[in-house]
Order: structure tokens, then C-alpha cells, then sequence
């Protein structure tokens, strides 16, 4: 093997690493985006939906994927008649700093794209755009299977007519918002902040 086929394929798998790496990251912060909503939420939404059907990790997430700006839409259907409304669960909440929680899927972004972007020392914008981006991957991912296993279904019915409900997390938003639109921006602005400090 040559050492200039030999460098290419050291590139390729570097490369390859680094992505999985980066989508790897955007899972973990995914994940801890969503812990520390349960931190500031979770005794309310433990009150609120106590004796209901509703899982108090569901009811968290509704909250998790409000603070990216997903609707969260409540839907009902009673016989031939339904309604639709969306739910402003932060606004609504009287939980210390809740307001706080649209600022933290950013800032666990930034701080993920910055951590990558100085594990791999990346000093231009062309890195830390390779670097920051592929957070979206593993973002994407997390968000898109959490709006589905999020959404609470509800049936009864009473003297031959059925009623129907469901609560949960704008599907097609909470990918292209939430999962994929602010992980790119936000990871890779911290990858780009870094490069910049990194590069005087």
C-alpha cells in the first residue's frame, strides 16, 4: 500500500469517527437536556399528573420539546365532533426558573459543540462546521423517536358514543426544529467560538 493510499484511508476513518462521534455527542445531549428539565419540572408535573394515565416522564418531555419551540398539541374527539389547541405548559407553569428552560437547549448545545470542537483542536470555521453538525445526527434521532413515544392517548366512551385524546409533541417540528435545526446552529457556533478564540 502506498503511503499517499494509506494517509487517504487514515483521513476517511477519521472522518467517519468524528461524525459518529459528533452524533454520538448529540444523543448524550439530548439526554441532558432532558434530565435537567425533569430537575426544574418535575415535582409540578409529579402534582399535575398524579392518578392520571399520563406517564410524569411524558409530561416532562412536553416541556423539553417546548423549550425548543415545539408545539405541544392537545387534540380531542368526541363522537363526530374535535378540537385541536396548543398548550403553553411553560408559560403556565409556576415551577422556579422554568423560564430558564428556553435557554438550555442552546446552551448544552454550545457547550457540546465547543467540547468537540477543543477535543479535536479545531482552529477554522471549515472544522468546526465538520465538527458541530453532525451533533444534528444523534439530536435528530433522540428527538424524532422521543415525540413518538411522548404522545399520551386517552379513550372512553359512554352510552354508545367514544371519546378520544392525545397530548404530545408536534412531530414533523420536533425533528426539523428541534433535532435538526438547533443542534446546527448551536453546536456548531460552539465549535466556531472555539476556533475562533483558539485561532488568535
Amino acid at each position: 500500500m502506498s503511503p499517499q493510499s494509506a494517509a487517504t484511508d487514515r483521513t476517511t476513518v477519521s472522518r467517519g469517527s468524528s461524525i459518529a462521534a459528533s452524533a454520538g455527542l448529540g444523543v448524550f445531549a439530548a439526554v441532558i437536556g432532558y434530565l435537567v428539565t425533569y430537575l426544574v419540572v418535575g415535582s409540578e408535573v409529579r402534582g399535575t399528573v398524579s392518578g392520571d394515565d399520563i406517564a410524569g416522564w411524558k409530561a416532562v418531555a412536553w416541556y423539553f420539546y417546548e423549550a425548543h419551540m415545539v408545539d405541544i398539541e392537545a387534540t380531542s374527539q368526541v363522537g363526530s365532533f374535535g378540537g385541536r389547541r396548543i398548550l403553553s405548559l411553560i408559560a403556565d407553569s409556576s415551577a422556579a426558573g422554568v423560564d430558564l428552560l428556553y435557554v438550555l437547549p442552546p446552551l448544552v448545545l454550545v457547550g457540546a459543540g465547543a467540547f468537540l470542537a477543543v477535543r479535536w483542536s479545531v482552529t477554522d470555521l471549515g472544522d468546526a462546521v465538520v465538527a458541530g453538525a453532525p451533533v444534528a445526527i444523534g439530536y435528530a434521532v433522540v428527538l424524532g423517536l422521543g415525540a413518538v413515544v411522548a404522545e399520551a392517548n386517552t379513550e372512553a366512551s359512554a352510552l354508545g358514543i367514544e371519546a378520544t385524546g392525545s397530548i404530545g409533541p408536534a412531530l414533523l417540528p420536533a425533528i426539523v426544529l428541534g433535532g435538526v435545526l438547533y443542534p446546527l446552529v448551536f453546536a456548531t457556533a460552539g465549535a466556531a467560538i472555539v476556533a475562533a478564540v483558539t485561532d488568535r
